[in-house]
This record gives structure tokens, C-alpha cells and sequence, in this order.
């Protein structure tokens, strides 16, 4: 039994989100998996209002257990969920997350050959209407089409659809919480943990929706957080001895344009245009950050 079903502890990091917590819970809920062989780990990263009442609405029908810090930021909410968890495995989502029913009985198959990998599944977009979260979730496919060409080899995971071994994600250190945003945090976590010599695996029918829903304002917000994000991930990188940042332009023209061979007529140059505006706000936000790093320096040095 404990072969074929493994023990998980699946950890949802949650702010302020308490309709769509909602909705991911209750797609937990109907796991086709052995609801004894799965726990559910709740963070509450400081919102502003109790989330006793959506919890209650499912203790009898999944172990559910509720933590509560203060507003500490995704990757510190991840790592307090890990130091309560009991299960052999870690599987992450987040609060505006939906699974598919068979996204543990997935991510168990995997483990049952690959015990001691990182296994990271398929992220679709749950708000296609939503020209903002759809181009978000464009940037997104690219970046696994890239970087994930070999889904046995895999270089990049993110952390709303990612399972791994509990004793390894220890051994790494868990997540960065120098990372205080939903914005690179994942990317580092995957670069540490093939620095340790162990391995990512993208497996697309290991399933999510991403209801993450986006207004232009929010769009480039986030997009801002990714460029500061990317700035912490390679100076984490740059001091683990794995290589300086070097920018390749064609990665980026590729990026922008990719809209255009995913998508057809006037939404594929809407879309095309938003990547493009997503990547000023990603170097404003990278390179705001190297500005304000080297200000703190000249000020040390005087």
C-alpha cells in the first residue's frame, strides 16, 4: 500500500485569496487518491482577514490542517508548511490553483520509478478570456519549451505545480526567503537543487488550472517583480560559482513573437504586444534592482 499510494503533504501558501482558496480546496478535495494517504497543509501568509471558516468547510472531508505567520512572502509560507509536513512527499500548489483529479495519482506513478526527483507538472491558463493571465501564461510555456526541451532533463519547475521528495527539499535548504515575492523564488530553488546534483522532471499530464487573474496595472506589476526577482536569482547564482548573467537577444525576440505562432488574427498581435510590454517592465524591474544594489554599495564604500 504505501508503494503504490506514497504519503504527500500537499502545501498551499495563501494572502488575502479566500474565494479562490476555496475553489482550490475543493478540487483537492475531489483527488481521486486515498484521502488517508494525503495531508493538506495550509498557510496563511498574514492575511488580513480569518480563514478559519473556509478551513472548517473541509476538515471532514480531508486532513486539513491550518498555519498561520506573518507576511513573510510565498517562500517563507512554503517552508513552514515543509516543517509540519509528514509525508515522504512535498507536492506545492498555490491558492489560486484548481487540480485535475488525478494530480496526485499522477505525481504518485512518477515516484513510484523516480523516487528521488523533482517532478513538476503541466500549468493551463483557467481564464482565456483574460488577454492579461493568458499573455502571463504565454510567458510561462515559453519558458518551459526552452528550458524543459528534454522533459527528463528538465531546468526549470514552477512552484504552483511541483512535487519532490521531503528529505531532499531539507537537504537543499528549502526556499529562498531572501525572495520576499511570488518572482523568481522557484527559478532559484531549481538552479540549487540540480547544483546538488539531483534532477527535474516536466511531466505535462500532471495537470493545474491557474485562475490568476489580471488587470494591466497587476500585469506589469508582476512582470516588475519577475525583472527583481531575476536580478536575486542570478546574483544567487553568480555566488554558488554557476555562471554570470549573459543576455541573449534572440531568447527574447523569440519570446515576444512567440504569441504569434501559438495564437491566430488580431488576438496573436494583442498578445504579441503585451509580451513585448512584459519584458520592459521585466528590465525596469531587473535593472532597477541592480541600480539600487550598486547605490548600496557606493554608500558602504564611503
Amino acid at each position: 500500500m504505501e508503494k503504490e499510494h506514497p504519503f504527500f503533504s500537499i502545501i498551499v501558501p495563501t494572502y488575502n485569496r479566500r474565494r479562490k482558496l476555496t475553489a482550490c480546496l475543493k478540487s483537492i478535495a475531489f483527488q481521486d487518491y486515498p484521502t488517508n494517504r494525503f495531508e493538506v497543509i495550509v498557510v496563511d501568509d498574514g492575511g488580513k482577514t480569518s480563514l478559519d471558516d473556509v478551513i472548517s468547510l473541509f476538515q471532514k472531508q480531508i486532513n486539513l490542517t491550518l498555519l498561520k505567520q506573518s507576511h513573510r512572502g510565498p517562500a517563507s509560507a512554503r517552508n513552514t508548511g515543509a516543517s509540519r509536513a509528514n509525508g515522504s512527499f512535498l507536492a506545492f500548489t498555490d491558492d489560486d490553483c484548481q487540480l485535475a483529479p488525478n494530480w496526485l495519482r499522477n505525481f504518485a506513478a512518477y515516484f513510484t520509478t523516480l523516487p528521488d526527483h523533482a517532478i513538476g507538472g503541466r500549468t493551463l491558463n483557467a481564464l482565456p478570456d483574460n488577454l492579461y493571465s493568458t499573455a502571463s501564461q504565454l510567458v510561462i510555456n515559453y519558458l518551459y519549451t526552452y528550458y524543459n526541451s528534454d522533459p527528463h532533463h528538465a531546468c526549470f519547475l514552477t512552484s504552483n505545480n511541483l512535487a519532490l521528495p521531503a528529505d531532499r527539499f531539507h537537504t537543499v535548504g528549502g526556499f529562498n526567503t531572501t525572495f520576499p515575492q511570488a518572482a523568481g523564488e522557484d527559478r532559484e530553488f531549481c538552479n540549487r537543487w540540480l547544483h546538488h546534483g539531483y534532477r527535474l522532471i516536466y511531466a505535462q499530464d500532471v495537470i493545474i488550472y491557474h485562475a490568476h487573474d489580471l488587470s494591466f496595472r497587476t500585469f506589469w506589476r508582476q512582470h516588475f517583480n519577475y525583472g527583481g526577482g531575476a536580478y536575486r536569482y542570478h546574483q544567487a547564482r553568480a555566488k554558488r560559482g554557476t555562471g554570470r548573467f549573459r543576455p541573449d537577444p534572440k531568447f527574447y525576440m523569440r519570446l515576444i513573437l512567440s504569441p504569434l505562432i501559438q495564437e491566430q488574427g488580431k488576438r496573436a498581435f494583442v498578445l504579441t504586444a503585451l509580451m513585448m510590454i512584459s519584458q520592459v517592465a521585466n528590465a525596469i524591474g531587473f535593472f532597477g534592482k541592480d541600480s539600487k544594489n550598486q547605490k548600496e554599495i557606493s554608500v558602504g564604500e564611503g
